[in-house]
């Protein structure tokens, strides 16, 4: 393998790989595929040479991994390091990091070592088929519209990409891939960071990106609306969702927020109820599985996209769907 292709960082959390690291190496094999060169998943850390079996099984060449008591957790410096040596001495054409809390930290910090540009919080990456340099896109001007965006003079391409927009690869146990152990050096400078302990607290958060089903609500459902969404939700082992205008209006938490400037979601099931379907909140529903749409605008665009659209009143509709719901789970 030549000193280039297609770099991942494989991001963990104490020993368990984040799902984003699963999705970044399928998005990585398209295009690796396009420039005829391999994926490399890099993976930082303490005790993590069990995780590289997994990368590999998920369909990357080759695992560089760094065991280092310093990379037990996330700190900004020591990871910059190691992630800026292993750029500097493997020159990857393409780098691919999680627009996660670690990953949008870690990211600009490490363009800003090795001198390139970084393309932040991507929905589409695909290779230029003339000129062979990598389209970044993502949403800019508040979601409103998409930019494009190209890095033509540095190495690597760098991107952020967010979760739940590329699709994980099912993995492949029998696959089989180069894995080498790096020994990095790590300096202490003035910007390393003593954690002195960790307190981990149980509470509300959602990931949204994690659900099988979503219940998404938009302005037309109300603030007092969301109480019945909810109740629908719970009948359905789902979660709630909601669009940005329910969000800015405050009546539902960001982290519910689907769209460009919210969260993409792929669940097997999504609910949109009072939503309109603006292209910026299709963009990130409408890879779900199966779209159910409750409007009572039979043109809302949401039902260009729903697999199963009802024109009517949500607040009558809604509540005799969750009494059968109720009723059929009874006989169940």
């Amino acid at each position: 393998m030549t000193n280039s292709g297609v770099f991942t960082f494989a991001e963990q959390v104490d020993g368990v790989l984040t799902n984003v690291s699963y999705e970044l190496i399928g998005k990585a094999r398209d295009l690796a595929a396009d420039l005829d060169d391999k994926v490399t998943a890099v993976l930082l850390g303490e005790n993590i040479s069990h995780l590289t079996s997994e990368l590999v099984a998920a369909g990357a060449d080759r695992v560089l991994y760094v065991d280092n008591p310093e990379l037990k957790i996330y700190r900004t410096e020591p990871y910059t390091q190691a992630m800026s040596y292993v750029v500097e001495e493997y020159k990857p054409e393409i780098l691919l990091i999680g627009a996660t809390g670690i990953g949008r930290d870690l990211g600009p910090r490490v363009a800003a070592r090795v001198h390139t540009g970084l393309t932040a919080d991507c929905t589409s990456l695909e290779i230029d088929p003339e000129s062979k340099e990598l389209r970044m896109t993502r949403p800019a001007f508040g979601g409103n519209l998409m930019a494009t965006i190209l890095c033509s003079d540095h190495r690597p391409q760098m991107a952020t990409v967010r979760p739940g927009v590329m699709v994980r690869e099912v993995a492949d146990p029998e696959r089989e891939g180069e894995i080498v152990e790096l020994n990095v050096p790590l300096e202490k400078n003035n910007c390393y960071v003593t954690v002195e302990e960790i307190a981990k607290k149980i509470g509300q958060h959602v990931d949204i990106t994690e659900a099988d089903v979503l219940v998404a609500g938009g302005r037309g459902v109300g603030e007092e609306g969301f109480e019945m969404l909810q109740e629908l939700a719970d009948v359905l082992g789902g979660e709630l969702a909601a669009s940005r205008a329910v969000v800015d209006a405050g009546w539902q938490v960001k982290e519910r927020q689907v769209g460009q400037t919210g969260k993409t979601v792929r669940p097997g099931l999504y609910f949109a109820i009072g939503i309109s379907g603006a292209i910026q909140h299709v963009a990130g529903m409408e890879e779900s599985d199966f779209i159910v749409a409750i409007n009572k605008n039979p043109d809302a665009a949401i039902f260009d996209v729903a697999d199963v659209g009802v024109v009517g009143d949500l607040f009558e509709i809604v509540p005799k769907l969750i009494e059968a719901l109720k009723a059929e789970k009874q006989k169940v």
